[in-house]
């Protein structure tokens, strides 16, 4: 029995380890829409975690997002693979200003997933549960108020 408790003890030391640099990189900003709601937006600021986006997320709450942060201005296209949710995705100009919004981009059940592209170069990226940008009535042209760390 003390063998099977210090092997239990060695596997949640373990399991601990491995997500100290996941959750160390989870961080948090409020984003703030035109209509004055303010956001909770976890950003995606690295490769890995850009990589990871929201995969493998079952549910996200109402007021949540996820903000992608780019190094430079580009086309950057997103596809949905191993993500359970439908999402919004809204491309942001370097001047915070939205450029284009695709609402209710499906998840991707196949291993061939389509990819999205926007129309307009952008520097970040906004995922919002699909449903969100219409909700919060979001169009191009509206401007997003949010700081970086």
């Amino acid at each position: 029995m003390a063998v099977l408790r210090r092997f239990s003890r060695f596997l949640f030391a373990l399991f601990l380890l491995s997500n100290v640099s996941l959750m160390a990189s989870q961080i948090f900003i409020p984003l703030t829409l035109p209509n004055g709601k303010v956001l909770r937006v976890e950003l995606a600021v690295t490769d890995q975690e850009r990589a990871l986006g929201l995969m493998y997320r079952r549910s996200l709450p109402d007021d949540y997002g996820m903000l992608f942060v780019f190094d430079r201005v580009d086309y950057h296209s997103f596809w949905m693979k191993n993500t359970y949710l439908p999402l919004d995705l809204v491309w942001i100009g370097p001047d915070r200003r939205i450029v284009e919004i695709q609402q209710g981009v499906p998840p991707c059940k196949t291993s061939q997933c389509p990819s999205y592209f926007p129309k307009v170069p952008a520097l970040f990226v906004l995922e919002l549960p699909s449903g969100k940008a219409s909700f919060y009535r979001l169009k191009a042209g509206d401007p997003l108020g949010f700081l970086l760390p």
